[in-house]
């Protein structure tokens, strides 16, 4: 799986220092165009031409417990993003520039907190906030291609952008965090202010280095406090490979941060002050249903001592995409397999280690060329230290949570695609505490949506 620091490079440096590839016309008919507003009357295609891209995307997300989660109950999220991008090359400007501005806005009610599960069962209900409906700048950077083989990418930057081929485009497939982000990766910030570079010896291998303030967030604008509590850094190595002449590519990443974070160790009196405090970028905000839980055991005395901390965590993933079948001369289409399996010191992180797997298909249906469908498996496993206080008096289990997910994505128009999709989830507790403060059993969880989404 190509993941946080690939991800983020996959967008922040493209090759070449270019947009992706543009439709000759955004023009057409109303169910043949690319974007449902058109070309403007030969605006938005003469500003193409020019290097100036604007897009707005809009998703509307409902999605119904059917069974299990703490309560069987529907939502119904939205995302909509605006991207702007100038090639400064086909502005007549300079060659080999890249500018890039994307903004994230969120609506509506999601079913977080009733899924049961710690994992979001939706990467989008984290953006731009996993605690309200919001606006921010997901990215604002600028990248420089020096040659053909090295460039720099400075500015705010989304880590989280979807590059991969088979998987990790959470606005076309799997909608499961833990289907789209290697979780062992769970303190690297889905948008950070940064600078990275990237070096491709050749067109088979990539090598790429960066660092982000380990603070940031969608929400953060603030320049002025970036490292201030010291630095994430990642590096990553991605390797094309052909075996029997079909595409893959391997991929492995490492993560380490010298940020000072609150330790998964704590005291029970310094328990509750954990849970308030401690964010895990990748995993929302699992604080308030912990607390619940520590609120029903009577009598912990608050601890007048600091917070445990450390100073270091680290982590790293190994992952790779590999179509299996592939119909002759359709690079795009075909069958895949991808697979990543992530681990961590568990110190910090709550996720000792993650894994996924799982199989795509894309444009295999007869007459449906740009359908595309998946079944995927994800394994997040939590460290023995994450809250063990709670684990150990309330029966919490808190070892691992799974998750199986289907979908299919159905374009309607080149502008119009709608996916539904099912998940089930296994949960990592064994129980939580319900609306009237009382304890009830988690069971495994149903959840059925559909994804609607259009190009504007």
């Amino acid at each position: 799986m190509q993941i946080a620091l690939l991800s983020t490079l996959g967008a922040a440096l493209p090759l070449h220092a270019e947009q992706p590839a543009q439709p000759d016309t955004l023009g057409g008919g109303l169910m043949s165009r690319p974007r449902l507003t058109g070309n403007w009357f030969g605006l938005r295609d003469d500003m193409a031409r020019k290097g100036v891209t604007l897009d707005v995307d809009l998703y509307w997300m409902p999605q119904t417990i059917m069974s299990g989660g703490t309560d069987t109950v529907g939502g119904a999220w939205g995302n909509a993003t605006a991207t702007l991008e100038l090639d400064t090359g086909k502005a007549g400007l300079w060659a080999g520039g890249h500018f890039k501005l994307q903004t994230v806005s969120s609506f509506g009610h999601n079913i977080m907190q009733e899924t049961g599960a710690l994992v979001p069962a939706n990467i989008t209900w984290m953006l731009p906030s996993p605690t309200k409906t919001d606006t921010g700048v997901q990215e604002l950077s600028y990248t420089q291609f020096f040659s053909q083989k090295f460039g720099v990418t400075v500015g705010k930057i989304n880590s989280i952008a979807p590059t991969n081929v088979l998987h990790g485009n959470y606005y076309t497939g799997f909608q499961n965090t833990a289907l789209n982000l290697p979780l062992a990766m769970a303190l690297v910030p889905l948008s950070a202010y940064g600078a990275g570079a990237i070096y491709l010896p050749s067109h088979d291998l990539t090598f790429a280095a960066m660092v982000l303030d380990p603070n940031g967030t969608i929400m953060d604008n603030d320049l002025g406090n970036a490292f201030d509590d010291g630095v994430m850094a990642l590096t990553t190595m991605d390797m094309k490979v052909k075996p029997w002449d079909l595409p893959g590519h391997q991929n492995l990443t490492l993560a380490w941060s010298n940020k000072t974070r609150n330790s998964l160790t704590q005291d029970p009196g310094n328990l509750a002050a954990f849970l308030l405090t401690t964010r895990f970028p990748r995993l929302g905000d699992p604080g308030p249903v912990l607390g619940k839980i520590l609120a029903q055991y009577p009598g912990i005395p608050t601890s007048s001592k600091p917070l445990n901390t450390e100073n270091r965590t680290w982590a790293a993933v190994y992952s790779f995409e590999q179509f299996l079948w592939q119909p002759k001369g359709a690079p795009d289409r075909g069958l895949g397999l991808f697979f990543s399996a992530g681990v961590s010191d568990g110190k910090a992180n709550p996720v000792k280690a993650s894994f996924s797997l799982g199989v795509v298909g894309k444009g295999m249906v007869p007459g449906r060329p740009d359908d595309e469908f998946g079944i995927g498996w994800a394994r997040t496993k939590f460290s023995d230290n994450f809250v063990p206080f709670l684990r150990d008096n309330f029966s919490l289990g808190l070892q691992r949570e799974d998750v199986v997910e289907l979908y299919y994505d159905a374009p309607v128009t080149p502008w119009l695609s709608i996916s539904p999709s099912l998940q089930i989830i296994f949960p990592a507790m064994s129980k939580t505490v319900g609306a009237n403060n009382n304890f009830q059993d988690l069971s495994t969880s149903y959840i059925a949506g559909v994804r609607v989404g259009i190009r504007f």
